[in-house]
């Protein structure tokens, strides 16, 4: 079956909306193994991380790079690793992927129904129909690339042309179109954020990463007057530098500085 088309199936907006409720927690931990900085068995490393923070966690983020980079070893660990996360903690695969709509719709297929993951990243600079493949699944999630983390997005994304980000056309082109079921939400890179860029992103669900490694600060955003879920991503910073606080000493500390953001 090609997609979910369930008028009454819950949304990922909603379950991931309870999720953040039930937890009282924006964290989203990222899941970026990297061999050469783990000591001992990737997978077990994995398993160890995501056993302690799951309860902080409003989502888990893998991506889907650091597990191609292993080969089909890694395949197998991203495997295992889908499967041993909580059912209750919502699962973001962050894949970027963009080609034309034939192949997308062989990813969706197996993002969504041979992984079941709940979301998945995409690059819209195709154009929106090599989006609609995923909008298709009507109970699971899409976060379309908006304004990334990374200093290249002033390259494009965040280009003017009288007044007018390009990335606005993005937000504007993902919001007309209504997709048959899927949520949809954007990727607002924290390291790029402002009170202007922040202002012309609509009320939707946001993943927001940039947090930690990549020097992000969450004062940059007004985040309490919103009502659509917000997930804000850690990676790097939790899994590679907890010290002798641990993952879950970490998460705690990084879910606490998320909350002061949406308590204005």
């Amino acid at each position: 079956m090609e997609g979910a088309t369930d008028a009454q199936a819950v949304t990922f907006e909603q379950r991931l909306a309870h999720r953040i409720a039930s937890a009282s927690t924006h964290l989203c931990v990222g899941l970026d193994p990297r061999p050469d900085l783990i000591d001992g068995d990737v997978y077990d490393f994995l398993r160890h991380v995501v056993d302690d923070v799951a309860e902080e966690a409003a989502a888990f983020k893998p991506n889907i790079a650091y597990f191609e980079a292993m080969g089909a070893a890694g395949y197998q660990i991203l495997e295992k690793i889908l499967i041993h996360i909580p059912k209750p903690v919502p699962i973001i695969l962050d894949a970027k992927r963009s080609d034309i709509p034939e192949t997308q719709t062989y990813y969706a297929r197996a993002y969504f129904e041979n992984w079941n993951v709940d979301a998945v990243t995409l690059n819209p600079y195709l154009g929106v129909d090599s989006c609609e493949p995923f909008f298709r699944y009507a109970d699971k999630g899409v976060y379309v690339l908006a304004v990334t983390s990374n200093p290249g997005a002033s390259d494009f994304q965040l280009k003017k042309n009288h007044d007018r980000y390009l990335f606005q056309d993005v937000v504007d082109k993902t919001a007309t179109v209504r997709p048959d079921g899927a949520t949809v939400g954007l990727v607002v890179g924290l390291t790029q954020a402002s009170d202007e860029v922040f202002s012309r992103i609509p009320d939707v669900p946001l993943l927001i990463p940039g947090l930690g490694a990549q020097g992000g600060e969450l004062g940059l955003l007004s985040l309490a007057s919103r009502r659509a879920p917000i997930v804000v991503n850690v990676s790097r910073s939790l899994l590679y530098d907890s010290g002798a606080e641990g993952f879950r000493r970490r998460a705690k500390t990084f879910k606490e500085k998320i909350d002061d953001a949406f308590r204005g």
